[in-house]
């Protein structure tokens, strides 16, 4: 299944774009069957911990271990665009900008401008709307 297959509106093509190098693990550019059922189970009957973990890897473009700003504001921008019609039209920079400031302030504890994995589960640990969203990937596949 090649990347360019998976969407073709373009407000869902970016966060797809996301979505599909987070489940392919070996960045190999096709998303192998095997890959594919690895990450529906997380998704799905992960742990909290195991769901934070892929998202943290989703968030993490570049797969440096870290999240920057410029990396989350990519990842925010591509939800907006996904969601944000329904539920805000409107929806500009500083919107995103603010949104992941405000993210970063809660996050980063040592205040050196990056997450790490450590310091993204202990934040999304603690918070009980954040634990609370991960429960929408809960199913009964």
């Amino acid at each position: 299944m090649h990347n360019e297959f998976m969407c073709s509106d373009s407000n869902t093509a970016q966060y797809a774009h996301y979505v599909f190098n987070t489940l392919d693990q070996d960045r190999s550019g096709l998303l192998s069957f095997e890959e594919f059922v690895t990450g529906l189970s997380i998704l799905s009957r992960g742990t909290l911990e195991e769901k934070l973990r892929w998202t943290f890897t989703l968030y993490d473009i570049n797969g440096d271990g870290y999240i920057t700003k410029e990396e989350m504001t990519e990842i925010v921008t591509a939800i907006y665009d996904l969601m944000g019609k329904i539920v805000e039209p409107i929806v500009d920079e500083e919107v995103v900008r603010d949104k992941v400031e405000r993210l970063f302030q809660k996050m980063d504890l040592n205040r050196d401008g990056v997450l790490t994995m450590d310091e993204f589960l202990d934040c999304c640990l603690r918070d009980e709307e954040i634990s609370r969203s991960m429960g929408v990937f809960d199913s009964n596949f």
